[in-house]
């Protein structure tokens, strides 16, 4: 990339002087009453548009004095010459004015994507790469890139009760799904400290969302919902334990295999749990066990929901890329979004996030 950034910034340049010197020649060469006017005129457009003030300022002067040259040339009464020169002038100060309009524009637009970045370390910011028993990396790719942040969320938090996540993802995307997004962690992380099991977690974040939701005024329970995988590590690492609350399941990566982990129940997102949907019975929680180096892989639909050029979903079990050993979870997090990438094209339809533990230490080798 280094090497072709001289050659690109030169091609604003290239494009004016051709379209400059293709004015002379059809002022010089076409017959009455053609003139090369307009393609004098559009030079000081494209510097404006395209070049810093200053290199577009000398390209309306030149641009001015070759108007001027070429109508003394062709022998043109002064009339006509002051006409040209004016249309030149003012087009070229248009020019300028529109070279101001483009650089305030874009200190705004960066402005705004410092903004948002800073937004977002604030409501989520990178998790620790070690708690507890786990080795932790995440990934985070917002469906809108001018914004920088979307309507996931991921959250790692080591508690009395063993290291516990959540991933998940709020309705809507973009700017519009910070509030829940805040909403939603710190619900997480207030009551993780407290719920003595993970149904009960479940539980506690149900009420929790549902308060909120009636602060913000009346809302249809299942407009404010919240998809999520809540997981607990055990203090030794041994177990995961995991409620599935409507989102997309994770997957256990290990010597060289992936496998899906559904849920044993299907569950209703977060939010939605409550009153007459509410269901009978306690929360199921799943337990699997974690060896030692194996990854527990967590996303959201951005991943399991990204289509190639065929309308094909993405499953991260048919990648051939994800049946390998990795060395750790950044790895596994850099080839996997690497791998949706090439799935799609590098088009992103939808917040995608993901967060990997992997356990640390190695199984031990045979005898």
């Amino acid at each position: 990339m280094k090497v072709l950034q001289p050659t690109l910034t030169k091609v604003p340049w290239m494009l004016a002087a051709l379209v400059l010197l293709a004015g002379v020649v059809l002022d010089l060469l076409a017959p009455e009453p053609y003139t090369g006017l307009p393609l004098l005129a559009a030079a000081p457009l494209i510097a404006g548009a395209t070049l810093p003030f200053r290199s577009a300022c000398a390209v309306v002067c030149v641009t001015c004095v070759v108007s001027v040259a070429v109508d003394v040339e062709r022998g043109r009464p002064a009339t006509p010459l002051l006409v040209d020169l004016a249309v030149v002038g003012l087009i070229g100060v248009l020019a300028l004015v529109v070279n101001r309009l483009i650089v305030r524009q874009g200190l705004d637009l960066a402005r705004a994507r410092d903004v948002a970045e800073a937004a977002q370390r604030a409501v989520l910011p990178d998790p620790p790469r070690q708690v507890g028993p786990v080795a932790v990396a995440a990934s985070y790719t917002a469906a809108q890139a001018e914004a920088r942040i979307g309507g996931d969320l991921y959250a790692v938090q080591e508690t009395p009760f063993g290291v516990r996540v959540i991933i998940g993802d709020v309705r809507g995307k973009g700017i519009a799904a910070v509030a829940a997004v805040s909403v939603a962690i710190g619900a997480f992380r207030q009551e993780a400290e407290y719920a003595r099991t993970l149904a009960a977690l479940s539980q506690r974040m149900d009420e929790a969302l549902a308060r909120e939701a009636a602060r913000s005024g009346p809302v249809i329970s299942t407009e404010g919902f919240t998809t999520a995988v809540l997981v607990e590590v055990s203090v030794d690492g041994e177990v995961l334990y995991l409620v599935n609350r409507g989102h997309p399941p994770p997957y256990l990566v290990h010597d060289g295999r992936i496998v899906r982990l559904d849920p044993t129940a299907p569950q209703l997102p977060l939010g939605v749990g409550l009153g007459d949907l509410a269901p009978a019975g306690p929360v199921p929680v799943d337990a699997v066990r974690l060896p030692p180096g194996a990854s527990l892989l967590l996303v959201t639909d951005g991943v399991t929901e990204a289509r190639n050029s065929r309308g094909t979903f993405y499953d991260p079990v048919s990648s051939p890329r994800l049946h390998r050993r990795f060395d750790g979870p950044e790895a596994l997090v850099e080839t996997l979004t690497e791998d949706v990438g090439r799935w799609t094209g590098g088009d992103h339809e939808d917040d995608m996030a993901i967060l990997v533990l992997t356990r640390r230490g190695r199984p031990p080798r045979p005898l």
